[in-house]
């Protein structure tokens, strides 16, 4: 029996915590399902790897990474979408393009994401080494009406997740 596949799109800013979520979304499904991550440093390490941060490069970024998810959704995986993914209107594209999917805003506030800056990002745009940082001086569309929101400040990764696969059983995704 194949099973639906559903794509888990986790927006956010940098250091909100995309990638810590889809790492324990994966521990949890590994077992029972396909399960794969694409997550935006990695995918921009491989397919991505000749864009840089214009908005054109990042709608194009996100439109490579929608075209995969369609393909893995539509065989039956669960993919977990980690991307700042910073403009509506491509958020909006690829829930048009990827069925049963579900936009999860990963919530922090940028002073939150400031002082965890887990790989000193922050801290480069900050000081004028990065351009086009989101947050800084690149602009975040916050989501608004994303499917689930989950407040990384407030909550424990556990109970991030276990609210996202509530909403994906309540979707009819699980």
């Amino acid at each position: 029996m194949k099973r639906n596949g559903f794509c888990i799109w986790l927006t956010g800013l940098s250091g909100a915590g995309k990638t810590t979520i889809s790492k324990k979304l994966i521990e949890r499904f590994k077992e029972e399902r396909f399960i794969e991550a694409m997550d935006g440093d990695e995918i921009r390490k491989g397919l991505s790897r000749d864009l840089g941060f214009s908005k054109k490069d990042r709608n194009e970024h996100n439109r490579r990474v929608i075209f995969c998810t369609k393909l893995l959704v539509r065989n039956g995986v669960i993919v977990n979408v980690a991307l700042i993914s910073p403009y509506r209107e491509t958020r909006a594209f690829a829930k048009t393009e990827i069925p049963n999917m579900m936009e999860v805003f990963v919530k922090a506030p940028l002073d939150v994401c400031i002082e965890r800056d887990p790989k000193g990002l922050y801290e480069k745009a900050l000081a004028g080494e990065i351009k086009q940082f989101t947050g800084i001086d690149d602009p975040y569309e916050e989501p608004l009406e994303p499917d689930l929101i989950v407040e990384t400040h407030k909550e424990t990764v556990d109970e991030s997740v276990d609210k996202i696969i509530a909403k994906a059983k309540e979707l009819g995704y699980l």
